[in-house]
């Protein structure tokens, strides 16, 4: 387990790192989500565009029993179309709950009476003051760097900035942050922890396929594209306005025709060049399939060193 690094938010937790694996639906299965907690930061089991009341309630068996703090993380349309989700969810007692892309927050006071802490990813000010209005425990500001859906609205450190002068509880920054520069930075700029999907992907424990993995590992930081291509093909009613980030490729490029059969098939066989992989603009840090905990590691022990420089160079 990680030590040397926290804050009031990780400490409240009972977390030895204040990091949250970002809930990715399809990547942030429950193995993943239990080697992140073991390794004292907060593990995520996210539900994405296809998620299943089924299929989350086999992920939730990895964290049974843990022992240590664990999440879970819904997306609103998807919870919306199957309302069983919210309750298996709470039904398994996270230590925090999150249900992002939606204006709907009634599911907050549910989340309460349930003794669940919530969190609210949020893209700009306004959505924060409402996320606080509305009893959010923590707010996500969710910078437009960031890898899979959301909405580009503002850069991770000007959103950050905003969303910490209308918030008075914890909140965690995400968007970019890939290693222990961009970690230093938002903890220093006064995040409470960080938000982190792109490293915690490549880990050996995510779901990701090892091709993906690959792609992520050969792209760049200029490689993560915004797109609404697979959204639009497969039917998925994510708005125009939350778009997902991905590893260019020749589907986003308008190299292959967004058919639906051609896209479901590239999914189903580990075809890179016309499916698509989820990843921030910090992709370019992306190394081998670590374990969870090297990542951890890596991340804390990184920014405490920096930190650390930093307060000597005040002095």
């Amino acid at each position: 387990m990680t030590a040397g690094l926290s804050t009031p938010w990780s400490r409240s937790l009972g977390l030895a790192a204040p990091l949250a694996n970002a809930p990715m639906g399809g990547v942030a299965g429950g193995r993943l989500a239990a080697a992140v907690s073991r390794a004292g930061a907060l593990g995520m089991v996210g539900v994405g565009s296809a998620g299943t009341a089924a299929a989350l309630r086999a992920e939730l068996a990895h964290v049974a029993g843990l022992g240590r703090p664990f999440g879970v993380g819904l997306v609103a349309w998807v919870a919306e179309r199957e309302p069983e989700l919210l309750d298996v969810a709470l039904g398994a007692a996270p230590a925090l709950l999150s249900v992002s892309f939606g204006d709907d927050l009634g599911w907050v006071g549910r989340a309460h009476a349930a003794g669940v802490a919530v969190a609210v990813q949020v893209a700009d000010a306004s959505a924060a003051r409402r996320a606080a209005d509305a009893g959010a425990d923590v707010v996500v500001a969710r910078g437009a760097e960031g890898g899979g859906h959301g909405t580009p609205a503002m850069g991770t450190l000007p959103l950050l900035d905003a969303v910490l002068d209308v918030v008075d509880g914890p909140v965690l920054a995400a968007g970019g942050i890939s290693g222990p520069r961009s970690l230093a930075a938002v903890l220093a700029a006064g995040a409470h922890g960080a938000w982190v999907g792109t490293a915690f992907a490549a880990c050996a424990e995510s779901t990701l396929a090892p091709g993906a993995r690959e792609r992520m590992r050969a792209a760049r930081g200029e490689d993560a594209v915004l797109t609404t291509t697979v959204d639009e093909a497969l039917g998925y009613p994510w708005p125009a306005h939350q778009p997902a980030r991905v590893v260019r490729n020749r589907l986003t490029e308008g190299a292959v025709a967004p058919d639906a059969e051609v896209v479901r098939d590239a999914f189903t066989t580990g075809d890179w060049d016309v499916a698509t992989v989820d990843a921030g603009q910090g992709v370019g840090l992306v190394g081998g399939p670590r374990p969870a905990a090297e990542v951890v590691a890596w991340f804390c022990s990184g920014a405490a060193e920096r930190l650390r420089r930093s307060r000597e160079v005040a002095d």
